[in-house]
């Protein structure tokens, strides 16, 4: 039963007795229950996986306590090139690595962004990383969006924090500025799909995905609150279109936000702010899981990003003279 894997990524098990009669594929789902299903078939038929020596089909039968041989060897995506980038790193060790990524950074190479991204610059980082789907990356966050990200060092860490996401175990909690005054937290369970005529877009739709958003105000100001938001799902642009979805659309937002407005008022400062905000008023704060070889659970927290500190230090200042003014809250004039 005992299972090892060495630098060269060659596994071995032993199939136990008791697994006589079953079909190979199920047999290796079992034993090497730390991968998928779907790698382990595709290992099965490019030949990298061997029974007693011999090169079997996915149906066919075992007898149990054949030796198991698979040849872990993954192709490299030798189209993303490495890139001497900054990278900001939380926390590393074998297993994992804790990114702080900075707005403006996209996190994977794609059509129009083939460098400068998330990707490129840990393919330089760790060049080992080319042989994991995604380069490990297990989850994602919008260009524009600034934030921790978890990335997997290997294929056993990788399966585990893509069952913990599944699970809805993973932790991930974004702090966010909105335009106007919320009066409570709340929680907005809307599926999420691509929009019906604008396709670069994605929206609240019948025939999305479910899509779960747990929120809380942390702070009110005339015509804004900053809310945590706790993700329980993880769809594209989740947030943005949730928040959009119940007319409290994200600071800054280029895509489901609304024509700049002011407070009335307003103080020059957070004027002069929210006229030079050119992204979401989005940071991913906090990211929790559980470690896939120690199981303790572990907890990171990123500071908030410079800009949005100035944001929100405008308006503090905005409210507090508009108070001591005795302006009137919440009341909006065009930009």
């Amino acid at each position: 039963m005992d299972i090892t894997v060495t630098k060269s990524e060659i596994l071995h098990g032993r199939f136990p007795e008791s697994y006589a009669g079953m079909r190979l594929d199920q047999a290796l789902a079992r034993l090497f229950s730390d991968y998928s299903r779907s790698r382990l078939t595709q290992w099965l038929k490019s030949g990298q996986i061997s029974v007693d020596g011999d090169l079997l089909r996915a149906r066919d039968k075992i007898r149990g306590g054949e030796v198991v041989e698979i040849r872990a060897q993954l192709e490299e995506q030798t189209e993303w090139q490495p890139e001497a980038l900054p990278l900001d790193i939380r926390y590393e060790d074998e297993h994992l690595i804790i990114v702080d990524k900075p707005a403006g950074m996209v996190v994977h190479p794609a059509a129009g962004n083939p460098g400068g991204t998330l990707v490129n610059a840990l393919l330089h980082y760790e060049p080992e990383l080319a042989s994991l789907p995604r380069a490990g990356i297990v989850h994602r966050i919008d260009k524009d969006t600034s934030g921790l990200l978890a990335v997997a060092r290997s294929l056993k860490a990788q399966k585990s924090l893509v069952e913990q996401l599944q699970a809805h175990s993973l932790m991930r909690e974004y702090l966010a500025i909105v335009n106007g005054v919320m009066t409570a937290g709340g929680t907005v369970d809307a599926p999420v799909g691509r929009h019906p005529v604008q396709r670069k877009r994605m929206a609240v739709t019948p025939g999305g995905k479910q899509a779960v958003t747990h929120y809380r105000v942390l702070d009110r100001y005339r015509a804004h609150t900053v809310i945590r938001c706790r993700l329980e799902t993880g769809r594209t642009h989740q947030i943005r279109v949730h928040m959009a979805s119940i007319h409290y659309p994200l600071v800054g937002d280029p895509v489901y936000g609304t024509r700049l407005k002011l407070p009335k008022g307003c103080h020059p400062e957070l004027a002069e702010v929210l006229r030079g905000f050119h992204r979401q008023a989005l940071h991913a704060e906090r990211l929790g899981l559980v470690h896939p070889a120690s199981g303790k659970t572990l907890e990171w927290h990123s500071p908030l990003a410079a800009d949005m500190v100035r944001l929100q230090d405008a308006l503090q200042l905005d409210s507090r003279v508009a108070a001591e003014n005795e302006k009137g809250e919440g009341l909006w004039e065009e930009a």
